[in-house]
């Protein structure tokens, strides 16, 4: 082999070398350089003063007709539950503060024109749900209505009481009541036939 074959063979070896640790650092700087960054974050105390609250489950009830006799047609259900919430600390509450649920209706007014029923002939008999354990909540007295006997015979024309507390200091840490009433419509067999409708609005005092 003459010497300038020899010198030309090692030069392309030499080359070939090159080139493929070429490649390999291409193939080497691709692979995924992992770091990490911490994700902080401060949340600060809510501050915002408690509430006495009310919500009632649902904004409709239907009444159908249960216990009806020859002179008196009686409608029934139930009010939807209405629950009071207290968000407050004892140190938010005004001593000797206590809080009530009241109720009253419209009239009922027909679809087609009908003569209206007057409020006076729905009536109530409120039911204690969850009273807390205290004992300081109380559901309010049934209410008849202008065709019953009795010293409360008058419909819930006006606020009737559906559940009270004695003292809202002294129950705040309870946080939540509940209550609902059974409802009953009570008119002469001679009413006109249709649907009615009324609105019973409920309201929380302190």
């Amino acid at each position: 082999m003459s010497k300038s074959g020899f010198v030309a063979r090692c030069a392309a070896v030499t080359v070939g070398s090159m080139l493929l640790a070429g490649v390999a650092g291409i193939a080497m700087a691709a692979e995924p350089d992992d770091a990490g960054v911490d994700v902080n974050v401060s949340i600060a105390e809510i501050n915002e003063p408690g509430v006495l609250a009310m919500s009632v489950a649902d904004t409709t009830t239907t009444l159908t007709e249960e216990g009806s006799t020859a002179t008196v047609r009686q409608f029934t259900g139930t009010l939807p539950t209405v629950t009071v919430t207290d968000t407050r600390t004892a140190d938010e509450i005004p001593d000797d503060a206590f809080w009530s649920v009241v109720g009253s209706s419209t009239d009922f007014t027909g679809d087609a024109g009908q003569p209206t029923i007057g409020a006076g002939h729905l009536g109530w008999a409120p039911n204690l749900i969850d009273g807390g354990s205290s004992g300081q909540v109380s559901q309010g007295e049934q209410v008849d209505t202008v065709l019953d006997s009795g010293p409360d015979n008058v419909g819930l024309v006006d606020q009737e009481l559906l559940a009270m507390a004695f003292d809202s200091g002294d129950i705040a840490a309870e946080g939540q009541w509940t209550a609902n009433a059974s409802l009953f419509l009570r008119t002469p067999a001679t009413v006109a036939a249709g649907d009615y409708t009324a609105r019973l609005t409920l309201s929380l005092f302190e």
